[in-house]
């Protein structure tokens, strides 16, 4: 089954975005979906095993540019995850396909998303989903040390 996360789903939604995004301090990911859950703009879906969240998938309305799109809003996958033992059965799709509505009943005419170039798996869903590829970046930073004020 699958239904749109409330807040008082917001732990279950962070234990299982921990489990896609690990490494984050103990209740951040908690607090981030209690405030996104509340957000009109932003849209968490559950996959329940009977009671079980066995997966989430996290949209957004962006407004500013995104990469190979036209129109503004466009609805944008943060995020999708299932649990080993529940892929391969066609939930991630069924996700992607609930974030897709919910884009159009906010009034997006474009959806997008975006993975890592080394995350070979994300590809192949993206693109076995009709996703397709807009541009390949690579991203850069440099620290500048301390901030220091304008002379």
């Amino acid at each position: 089954m699958i239904r749109k996360a409330l807040k008082k789903d917001a732990a279950a939604v962070a234990a299982l975005a921990d489990e896609l995004w690990p490494g984050h301090p103990d209740g951040e990911l908690k607090s981030e979906f209690e405030v996104s859950l509340e957000d009109d703009d932003t849209a968490v879906y559950l996959l329940l095993s009977g009671s079980e969240p066995a997966g989430f998938a996290q949209c957004s309305l962006r407004r500013d540019y995104v990469e190979g799109t036209e129109t503004s809003p466009v609805g944008y996958l943060e995020g999708i995850y299932i649990k080993a033992s529940f892929r391969h059965e066609g939930h991630a799709r069924a996700l992607l396909c609930a974030c897709e509505e919910w884009a159009m009943e906010k009034g997006c005419c474009e959806f997008a998303s975006d993975c890592e170039l080394h995350n070979t798996q994300s590809l192949a869903f993206h693109l076995a989903c009709g996703l397709e590829e807009a541009n390949r970046i690579i991203c850069f930073t440099k620290s500048l040390g301390a901030v220091r004020p304008k002379p």
